[in-house]
């Protein structure tokens, strides 16, 4: 559900991207130290390659021509928190938009917004949290994973709408493109929800302190041992990025496809000039030819994991220090 720059006008961009900014500045902000301990900074990388490269993954949505794929929201939140579960989530639309043309910079505060915004900061505490408060079971995680996953998309889908009415994009009509995007991602949100649900169980079973420690916004107990977490969602994320990515589905995805039944085409031509700053557009090689091997596909994967863990984990590590001297100089101005 990747908004491109075509989709937007620039006063639509830019607002969206000064509003994604303060998100994101409000969650720098209210992250707890807690949340950013020496145990879970590892987590919070790890966990942003592994939803970079399930970004790859289009499944089809089978009798509609379509395909979809996970965001990860409601994932990141239950493993991380709500605030770090957007920056980690961020690091992964940049990476996504800078090195691979997945989103356009003018639509970047839009993708945000809609992918990371909604199911981080709105689904995942007013509708997750509270699926799940009477207790931590394998049962109400993988409800609330669903029902929370579902919701999501179809805020975010809506979100898309709205963004194209109020940019003037005149060749999608309000009423046929709600008709359309909202039914398609329905369907899209519920194979999130029971990924999502599939991975946060299997954490849970292996690590319940993970999950706990997020949901309750504490640190990860130091006699809880998450190597092994990490270690498997790092081997996970690289067979995605190198191998699965490779047996994609070809069909459009749900905004694409929506597109596509409305214009005819699944891309609209931008007006004005495009910056292009992709190294490997589309996840290939620069003009690599249609019989290419998929070798390309495989290092995008792999490397844009990779960036996505050194983005992610640099950028919570930074906020941890802050962090971390903010504390020391409270408790000497107390003292």
């Amino acid at each position: 559900m990747h908004m491109a720059d075509s989709l937007l006008s620039p006063p639509v961009g830019a607002s969206m991207c000064a509003v994604s900014a303060a998100a994101l500045a409000l969650s720098a902000a209210k992250v707890k130290r807690d949340e950013l301990c020496e145990k879970k900074i590892p987590v919070i990388g790890v966990t942003g390659a592994f939803i970079f490269t399930a970004q790859m993954i289009n499944f089809t949505i089978p009798g509609t021509g379509s395909s979809g794929h996970i965001g990860g929201g409601i994932l990141l939140a239950a493993m991380l928190g709500s605030h770090p579960a957007l920056l980690s989530l961020s690091a992964v639309l940049i990476i996504q938009c800078l090195f691979f043309a997945d989103g356009g910079l003018l639509a970047l505060g839009c993708n945000i917004f809609n992918l990371g915004v909604i199911p981080c900061l709105v689904v995942y505490p007013l509708l997750y949290r509270p699926l799940v408060k009477k207790g931590l079971t394998a049962g109400r995680i993988t409800a609330a994973s669903i029902v929370a996953a579902v919701v999501s998309l179809q805020l975010g889908a809506f979100a898309v709408v709205l963004q194209t009415l109020l940019s003037g994009i005149t060749q999608l009509p309000f009423g046929t493109f709600v008709l359309l995007m909202q039914p398609i991602h329905l369907a899209i949100g519920i194979i999130e929800g029971i990924v999502t649900a599939s991975v946060l169980c299997f954490v849970y079973k292996m690590r319940p302190e993970i999950i706990e420690s997020s949901f309750e916004g504490t640190a990860v107990k130091k006699e809880a041992p998450v190597r092994n977490v990490i270690a498997i969602l790092a081997a996970i994320a690289l067979l995605t990025g190198g191998v699965l990515s490779l047996f994609v589905s070809t069909h459009p995805d749900g905004l694409e496809w929506s597109i596509e039944k409305i214009t005819g085409t699944t891309e609209l031509e931008p007006e004005g000039p495009v910056i292009k700053t992709a190294f490997m557009p589309d996840y290939d090689f620069p003009n690599a030819a249609d019989e290419d091997s998929g070798i390309g596909t495989a290092v995008a994967g792999i490397t844009g994991g990779l960036f996505t863990f050194i983005l992610a984990g640099i950028s919570v590590f930074i906020i941890s220090l802050y962090k971390r001297k903010q504390r020391n100089r409270d408790a000497v101005a107390e003292s």
